[in-house]
């Protein structure tokens, strides 16, 4: 199974209006109705209910110059066990001079045996901003599943005018059970987010985000490559997920002036 979806706005007439439009199934993208002082939205589908080994998805999202533009996920991805082949999930965002753009997924959850590789690659033009993450759950916590073996690679890079200004890779691969446990790893979480933003001042966001980590939040906040990181380890999924959606509710309002909300399709 091989899904696309290439998502494409340009500024026309005053506003960000869709330019182009491709997708192939299993991918879907939809286009919620949005609130006044909203910016347009478009909800990435997974018709198949989940990611299985040999699938691939390939993501191309765009905000063209002056656009300001939210690509989010309709609902968690699903890597289910495979037979032997990786899964694998490309991420291509583009944000043109002067735009806007959020990447805002939900959780990830990988069940056992599960083999993703990912990628996630940002492209800013000069004097754009992007404010993007992923969050990642290993089984489901609620029914006390445990992942002890499988694959997970998650990359990211970020290029700024052409010109790469951060690259990241996590690999666990194999006895992923020992990884999770280890001190040196995970420590015992279950759960791992990270939201980047580019912007051209982030070190002002750095003292009022982490003020927003729960108490006792295994969470830090950071400048790296000219990027505010964040991330998060976690026993608790549900408590992750609530943390993640308060720093990017206070992110999307102190540096875009936008609503400090996240859609409706998030609470669905």
């Amino acid at each position: 199974m091989q899904g696309t979806a290439e998502v494409v706005f340009r500024h026309r007439a005053g506003k960000a209006r869709l330019a182009h439009l491709h997708q192939v199934s299993p991918l879907r993208v939809l286009f919620p109705h949005v609130p006044d002082g909203e910016i347009p939205q478009a909800a990435l589908v997974t018709t198949s209910g989940g990611v299985v080994g040999g699938d691939r998805l390939d993501m191309r999202l765009e905000a063209g110059e002056g656009c300001r533009v939210q690509f989010m996920a309709q609902a968690a991805e699903k890597i289910y066990r495979s037979a032997g082949p990786d899964a694998r999930i490309e991420v291509g965002l583009t944000a043109g001079p002067g735009a806007w753009l959020e990447y805002l997924p939900q959780e990830t959850i990988l069940f056992q045996g599960a083999r993703l590789r990912r990628r996630t690659c940002l492209h800013a033009a000069a004097g754009s901003r992007m404010l993007a993450g992923e969050m990642i759950v290993f089984g489901r916590t609620a029914m006390n599943e445990h992942v002890t073996h499988g694959l997970l690679r998650e990359a990211w890079e970020v290029r700024k005018n052409g010109k790469l200004i951060w690259a990241d890779a996590q690999h666990l691969d194999g006895d992923v059970e020992s990884l999770l446990a280890a001190p040196a790893g995970f420590g015992g979480a279950v759960a791992a987010a990270t939201i980047l933003l580019l912007c051209p001042d982030p070190t002002r966001h750095v003292e009022t985000v982490r003020g927003i980590f729960e108490k006792n939040a295994r969470a830090s906040a950071t400048i790296v490559g000219g990027l505010l990181l964040l991330r998060w380890l976690s026993d608790d999924a549900a408590a992750l997920r609530r943390n993640f959606a308060a720093a990017w509710m206070h992110l999307r309002a102190a540096e875009a002036g936008l609503p400090a909300q996240l859609p409706r399709l998030w609470h669905v």
